[in-house]
This record gives structure tokens, C-alpha cells and sequence, in this order.
């Protein structure tokens, strides 16, 4: 076993010490899988092109020149530089490989396997390797080596047709990294999964995560429903398919907020809030399905009663009823806002370049602890000497020859 020579220490939280990443992936989905392993103390190593590196560095917002999505989407790695196109730079990996419990990349099926080193060849150095394959359309069927992203996933696995009014295109949900991310947890999970695979029968996995299945995935009964029933949900705006009212209301203040009646019992309970004992015992509405018949005339009594509250006050009138309601918030709300804080949902993190940053803490939350953030992304090739010459022991007189080459 690879790690087995490597003691554990989780004292200082890092439960995954001894457990060692190769992360050849770039963009967000694969990389995000190295990194949750990387906050729970494994030992990711982030390899990227020399002289230009991971184009992630140049996706979005930047400050001081760094660009904020690489800084948050790669903490906690070491990073070095490496041309996987050169066969030099293919021998450095395979030597990583055999110091190594997991791989992630995410190039298009085929290209590890013309560089050599597909699993097949990988697995005969490392048995236990873990390798993580994430791609657009997965590694088999007919669209295998079509290029694709996170928003033509989106599009692909059926999520932005449900994104949109019924009267309008459908729209980008959210956000077009939603699939990426959705892939990474995913990939995570496997990871752990495959770990305690190989601790049962020594053995490695090859993991294959497609982007489109991961959206797939989290469409509820989309799938049964179309093949038992011929149902083909269509987009219905700010509404939800199975329960009314669950929608988006405004408020007299000029802001909105969600609210979700999954229940006959929390619906009973909203109209006590509004005073509409009548809502509570009309037959149209005292069952969900009624509720979803009569959605549109439902849907406007209660949008033109929240309009008669101010935000505040309608939140703290349906909390004190135990109905389920929440801001809509922007980022700018969430920066303000007191639960936010008391969790400590966002955590700061000092660096040399950025300065002290906020951004998203470490999910799940451990009752010990567990877990926590120490850096933000390397800058490019900054491990390359503790890596090369004290991972891999090359004599400074190689190391300089590699750089000189381009290969590292």
C-alpha cells in the first residue's frame, strides 16, 4: 500500500495525512476533488504547464493580479510544472504515480492514454492507485471525445431546460459551473470509497465521472416519472413542480424572499400566519395536489399578502408560525448576515499576494474539528524543488537540465 509507510497525525485536524493526490486536472471539476481531500490533511500535488499553468488562473475576478476562483478552488495544494506532453514529463509523473494514492485528471478520453499513461499502464506501477477520470460525456459511448463544459453539461443532462419562465428560452441556472462542482463532490466521495476498497482487498480503482450524469443525477424523479408516466417537466418559472406555495414572493420593502409549504400541515400553518382560515379550509387547497391544480391562483393570493410586510417583519411572523422562509439573499447579504457569521460559514485566510481573503469554509463541519484551510493555490511552480529534489531526490544539476528542457 502506498500510504501504509507514511504514519498518520490527525491531531491538527488533518485526517487524510498520509494520503497523497496527484492533481493533473485544470478548470474546477477534478481539481475541486483534490481540494476537499486537500483541507481534510491529504498531500495534494497540483501539476501544471510550465511558463502558462492552469488556465483556471485566468477565469474571473482577479486581485492583485491573481485570479480569486484559482486562489479559493486550489488551497491547501503544493504546486509544481510539468509538460505531460514531453516524454521526460511523463516519466516525472509515472515517478509521482508510485508515490502516490490518487490521481485526478480531466483530460478528453484517449489523451492519458497517448501520453502513456492510461490506468491500465499507471495500475502496473501502483496496484492501489486510485485514478479519478472526469469529462464531459464520460469515458465510454459516442460522445466520449467531445469537448464540453460545465454549462453545456448543464444543458445536456436536463437541467436548463427546467431553468426559465414556460413562455421564455431556457435560462443559465445559476450559475454554469453548478455541473463542475456537482462532478467534484461526486469524485470526492469515490475517492473515499475506492480508499476503503483498497484497504479491504488492496486493490486500486479507476473512476470514471462524467459531468452530464453528475447534473443527471440531481434531478429527482425526473427519469421515473417520463418512464412510467410519459411526464415531461417543463419550466415553471420561480415555481416548484410538486409542492404550492414554494416560490419566490416579494415584499412591501422592494425584496423577496422563499417560501416552501411541502406539507398540508405547513401550508394550515401559513394560513394562521395570514389570517385566512378560509385558504385553510377551501377544498381546492386543503391537499397538495389540489394546491398544485389551483397553483397560479394560490400563488397570487399569497404574493399579494407578503407585499403588505416588510421583509423583517415577514420572516420573523412566519418563524414564529415554524413556517420555512429565507431572504433571498445576495452575496452582499450574506457578508452581513448574523447566521453566516455565528457558523462561521466563510473563513479568512491570509496570503502574501491577495492579502487577507474570505471565502466559502470547509464543508462538512466535523464535531472534532476536523478539517481546515492553510493556504490559498500555490503560485506557479512553487513546489517544484520540494518536489523534484526532495520527493523524487533529483540532483540540482537534473532539475536544472529539466527546467532548461521546458519540461518542468
Amino acid at each position: 500500500m502506498v500510504s501504509s509507510a507514511r504514519a498518520d497525525n490527525v491531531a491538527d485536524g488533518d485526517a487524510l495525512s498520509g494520503i497523497r493526490v496527484l492533481d493533473l486536472a485544470t478548470f474546477i471539476a477534478a481539481p475541486f476533488s483534490a481540494t476537499m481531500m486537500a483541507e481534510f490533511g491529504a498531500d495534494v500535488i497540483k501539476v501544471e504547464m510550465p511558463g502558462r499553468g492552469d488556465p483556471c488562473r485566468q477565469l474571473g475576478e482577479k486581485y492583485n493580479g491573481v485570479g480569486l476562483i484559482w486562489a479559493q478552488e486550489n488551497r491547501n495544494k503544493r504546486g509544481i510544472t510539468c509538460d505531460l506532453r514531453q516524454e521526460k514529463g511523463q516519466e516525472i509523473i509515472r515517478e509521482l504515480v508510485i508515490r502516490s494514492d490518487v490521481l485526478v485528471e480531466n483530460f478528453r478520453p484517449g489523451t492519458m492514454e497517448r501520453w502513456n499513461m492510461g490506468y491500465e499502464v499507471l495500475k502496473e506501477l501502483n496496484p492501489g492507485l486510485v485514478m479519478v477520470r472526469v469529462s464531459a460525456y464520460g469515458q465510454t459511448g459516442p460522445y466520449r471525445e467531445k469537448a464540453g463544459f460545465g454549462r453545456i453539461a448543464q444543458a445536456f443532462g436536463g437541467l436548463s431546460y427546467l431553468a426559465g419562465y414556460p413562455d421564455r428560452p431556457p435560462v443559465n441556472p445559476g450559475s454554469a459551473t453548478i455541473a463542475d462542482y456537482a462532478a467534484g463532490l461526486f469524485g470526492s466521495f469515490s475517492i473515499m470509497v475506492a480508499l476503503e476498497h483498497r484497504r479491504r482487498t488492496g486493490e486500486g480503482q479507476c473512476i470514471d465521472i462524467s459531468l452530464y450524469e453528475s447534473i443527471f443525477r440531481l434531478l429527482d424523479n425526473l427519469a421515473s416519472a417520463y418512464d412510467k408516466l410519459g411526464f415531461v417537466r417543463e419550466r415553471q418559472g420561480t415555481a416548484t413542480a410538486h409542492a404550492v406555495p414554494h416560490n419566490h414572493y416579494p415584499t412591501r420593502d422592494g425584496k423577496w424572499v422563499a417560501i416552501a409549504c411541502t406539507s398540508d400541515r405547513i401550508f394550515q400553518r401559513l394560513t394562521k400566519a395570514m389570517k385566512r382560515d378560509d385558504l385553510g379550509s377551501d377544498p381546492r387547497y386543503t391537499t397538495s395536489a389540489g394546491r398544485v391544480e389551483h397553483r397560479d391562483e394560490l400563488d397570487g393570493v399569497v404574493s399579494a399578502w407578503t407585499q403588505t410586510y416588510d421583509m423583517t417583519d415577514l420572516i420573523h411572523l412566519l418563524d414564529s408560525e415554524e413556517v420555512p422562509v429565507g431572504a433571498i439573499n445576495s452575496i452582499a447579504d450574506i457578508f452581513g448576515d448574523p447566521q453566516f457569521a455565528a457558523r462561521g460559514s466563510m473563513v479568512e485566510v491570509d496570503d502574501p499576494i491577495v492579502g487577507k481573503l474570505k471565502m466559502p469554509a470547509i464543508v462538512p463541519r466535523m464535531s472534532s474539528g476536523l478539517g481546515r484551510v492553510k493556504h490559498l493555490a500555490p503560485s506557479l511552480g512553487q513546489h517544484n524543488d520540494d518536489i523534484y529534489a526532495g520527493l523524487l531526490g533529483f540532483s540540482p544539476e537534473k532539475l536544472a537540465t529539466l527546467k532548461g528542457e521546458g519540461v518542468v
